[in-house]
């Protein structure tokens, strides 16, 4: 093996990657646009939408209550319904998105309430959808608010002080410090976006240095140079390994880069936030993750690179052309991404067995270490294991250059 060799080959292939408009869409231009995007576009459009929605009167049927009139009276006279006739198809009605929500007053209701035991109000809506969520949200609001109010004057009736129904309240307070809560809630997608950006980051350059060059005839003359076919391989993974790494290194500078104006938009503390249920409102941190951590992560990932960029060599280098190389390594991605959305579900922790299942490990131990929890052992198990997968995939790939069958099939 010789390391002048091989570097001479690296920068003859990495002189010509950089020509190559795909290996740089693939490498810088995706993984430096995918978290602003992600941030800034996704972000804003779904913001607007929520805000859109949350903003509209949603319309409502109510059925029944011709016997509890003032309840009805109530619902009509809100500002936070906009009430419809009641029709017989309110069910797909509500369904086909043209009514939010229907509020079903059972009989007798108006009167149970003043004689202490009113029957079950029942709200018909489309469980998912976010319009109809917000109706229901406003409907359960007026009736708890009724129900309170309907104890308060029972206990103001009998000279009873309000505290009764309600003798304490309670409150929640976050102990956990900002990057614990970061990594809880974005840990899990992290190392998702650096799995997939580093197997696409060495996916087409692959495919360009192995079934490119048979295409375009330029594999034969490198053969014929006073190369050893080791330093030529090791030459190209390491073009490949370049793209997987680039991939990584740009999402990560753009993600911190992301990370850095979002905080400076929202104030670079704490905001104030509507909370999704159980309290009106409540004091929340912008997500940060830890950066030692993010160091932690990169270091994990480099081994899990080098078997991405020796895997997708050697199926690169078995086709007979680009387009054959694609259509084996663009089915592998939906392997790549199963572990990492595996490892993003909430209740799968990192354990000894799991430790040990590629992809996946690098999954929940990323999550971890974004959190600034630091489980040593199993680190090292991962990190053993994930060197040991990509030392046989490196193998595999030098044995599969030195076959002419491979490299001259037709």
């Amino acid at each position: 093996m010789n390391w002048h060799n091989i570097v001479t080959v690296y920068l003859k292939e990495l002189k010509d990657s950089l020509r190559d408009r795909r290996t740089l869409l693939s490498t810088i231009i995706i993984p430096t646009l995918v978290m602003p995007l992600l941030t800034f576009g996704v972000g804003k459009v779904a913001s607007t939408v929520i805000n859109k929605a949350r903003e509209e009167t949603p319309s409502i049927a109510i059925l029944g209550g011709e016997d509890s009139p003032a309840v009805v009276q109530q619902l009509r006279e809100s500002k936070k319904f906009h009430v419809v006739p009641a029709t017989a198809n309110f069910k797909q009605l509500i369904t086909d998105k043209q009514l939010r929500a229907a509020v079903q007053i059972p009989a007798g209701f108006e009167a149970g309430l003043k004689a202490g035991a009113a029957p079950a109000v029942t709200i018909y809506h489309y469980e998912g959808e976010l319009k109809s969520q917000f109706g229901v949200g406003e409907l359960e609001r007026f009736l708890r608010e009724l129900r309170d109010k309907t104890v308060a004057d029972r206990l103001a009736e009998r000279s009873l002080p309000t505290t009764l129904a309600k003798p304490f309240d309670f409150k929640r307070e976050n102990v956990a410090p900002p990057e614990k809560v970061g990594g809880n809630l974005i840990g899990g997608i992290v190392p998702y976006l650096i799995i997939i950006l580093c197997f696409s980051g060495a996916m087409y350059p692959a495919m360009d240095l192995t079934a490119g060059e048979k295409e375009r005839g330029t594999m034969e003359t490198l053969l014929c140079s006073p190369v050893a076919r080791v330093d030529i391989v090791l030459g190209k993974f390491l073009m490949v390994l370049t793209g997987s790494l680039s991939a990584m290194g740009f999402m990560l500078l753009s993600m911190s880069t992301t990370a850095f104006f979002a905080g400076s938009m929202f104030g670079g503390g704490a905001v104030r936030a509507q909370a999704v249920a159980n309290a009106p409102t409540s004091e929340s941190l912008i997500p940060m993750i830890d950066p030692i951590g993010l160091i932690g992560v990169v270091a994990m990932v480099v081994p899990v690179a080098v078997m991405f960029a020796a895997v997708a060599f050697t199926i690169a280098l078995f086709a007979k052309s680009y387009k054959e190389a694609q259509s084996y390594l663009a089915p592998l991605m939906i392997v790549v991404i199963l572990p990492a959305v595996i490892g993003m579900l909430p209740g799968i922790d990192l354990n000894a067995r799991l430790a040990l299942v590629p992809l996946l490990n690098l999954s929940l131990v990323c999550k971890e270490m974004l959190s600034g929890v630091w489980h040593w052992n199993y680190i090292a198990i991962i990190f053993g294991s994930s060197c040991f997968y990509a030392a046989i995939a490196l193998a595999l790939a030098v044995q599969m250059f030195k076959r002419e069958d491979v490299i001259f099939r037709t």
